[in-house]
């Protein structure tokens, strides 16, 4: 096996490994979505926990898929145009991730998560008293 043959065949394994992960992550965040409705779960509490566990299989199969592109592109046919196609691919799918970020955690990635205070604890009385 030559090396081209090589690139391509891992970058094939690496896309089969993305679609894997968005299907297989697809059907179980719809199983745990069942199961919570099963169980009388509020309505809008299992549905925003069934978009955020589709929508991170999802971005993990995006990511997976744009390495398999890089892999294949880079490795096996560098040129000019196979490059720019490339890019455009990678434009879209991270325009694709960013905003499904921004929609599972419901802020912009500069933004720092809000971080709710620790209550403080009352100081335990001294003994004697």
């Amino acid at each position: 096996m030559e090396f081209e043959e090589l690139v391509e065949s891992v970058g094939k394994a690496v896309d089969l490994t993305g679609v894997a992960a968005i299907v297989l992550g697809g059907v179980l965040a719809t199983v745990l979505f069942v199961r919570r409705l099963l169980r009388r779960e509020e309505f809008p509490a299992a549905y925003r926990a069934y978009r955020q566990s589709l929508g991170r299989a999802i971005l993990l199969g995006l990511e997976l898929l744009v390495a398999g592109d890089i892999i294949r592109t880079v490795a096996v046919s560098p040129t000019f145009t196979s490059v720019g196609v490339l890019a455009a691919i990678v434009v879209v799918r991270t325009f694709l991730s960013f905003s499904l970020e921004v929609e599972l955690e419901g802020r912009w990635p500069w933004q720092r998560r809000e971080q709710t205070p620790e209550p403080v604890k009352a100081a335990p009385a001294p003994a004697g008293e």
